[in-house]
């Protein structure tokens, strides 16, 4: 974990409720996908965790959904301002057991980690296919940068304005022979994922977080192993520990 301050150099909206926070600062402390951070914001208590999109050195991508009084005053954040942030936090996805076809499954605001996640396992010559679901078209984040990472991607939306019509995890039966499953959204995405998919894979939780790095212990779950703080040993878990 590295505590530290990042300059806002872009902070715009993308979508419905979505904006995409560009930062300047050292990232050293951010070694895997699916790791987040903790952004204080003035007049707020608790600081906000955000999930990691992207990084390279010196840069950080944040793409982030408003959903109450914090990420909304996030969103009013200005290019120039400096944000306090802790970095490299939580246990992100490991690429080792990917496979060479791995199944990447995302819903709304749970799929920006999957792009640097299947930006990575491109880098190591896999071939993942991307599942993204959203609610309704207005809603799309990410569909072309992942396409253009040159990952193989599936659309599904709810009410059928792009793509398939169903859910995420309706989409599953398109996928063909998958070597492996990396997941992140709302709960009850990843059960109807953990239901529907085959083999081992690692799945990313959401969960209130009070310090978000193990201290105060209010993220707990239960596992096959134990309790687990997702902000320390999670947010990824592995399917095989997970307890519904």
């Amino acid at each position: 974990m590295n505590k530290g301050l990042f300059t806002v150099l872009e902070n715009k909206r993308i979508a419905e409720s979505v904006w995409r926070l560009e930062l300047e600062g050292d990232t050293a402390a951010i070694k895997r996908p699916g790791q987040f951070v903790n952004i204080e914001l003035e007049g707020f208590y608790l600081r906000r965790p955000l999930s990691v999109c992207d990084w390279e050195e010196g840069r950080l991508t944040l793409i982030y959904k408003t959903v109450g009084r914090g990420t909304e005053a996030l969103s009013g954040v200005e290019a120039g301002r400096r944000l306090d942030l802790l970095t490299g936090l939580g246990n992100g996805y490991e690429l080792e057991p990917s496979g060479a076809r791995p199944l990447l499954i995302g819903g709304g605001a749970g799929i920006p980690p999957l792009y640097g996640l299947a930006k990575r396992l491109l880098w190591q010559g896999k071939a993942p296919l991307a599942i993204l679901g959203f609610n309704r078209k207005r809603e799309l984040i990410l569909a072309e940068a992942f396409r253009a990472l040159g990952a193989e991607t599936i659309i599904a939306t709810a009410d059928g304005s792009a793509g398939l019509k169903g859910l995420a995890t309706d989409a599953v039966s398109c996928a063909g022979v998958y070597s492996y499953v990396y997941a992140c959204g709302p709960e009850p995405m990843l059960k109807a994922v953990y239901d529907k998919t085959e083999g081992s894979g690692q799945f990313s939780f959401e969960e209130r977080m009070g310090c978000g790095f193990g201290a105060c212990m209010g993220c707990s779950c239960k596992t096959k192993y134990g309790a687990k703080r997702i902000c320390r040993e999670g947010p990824v878990l592995e399917k095989e520990e997970i307890i519904w």
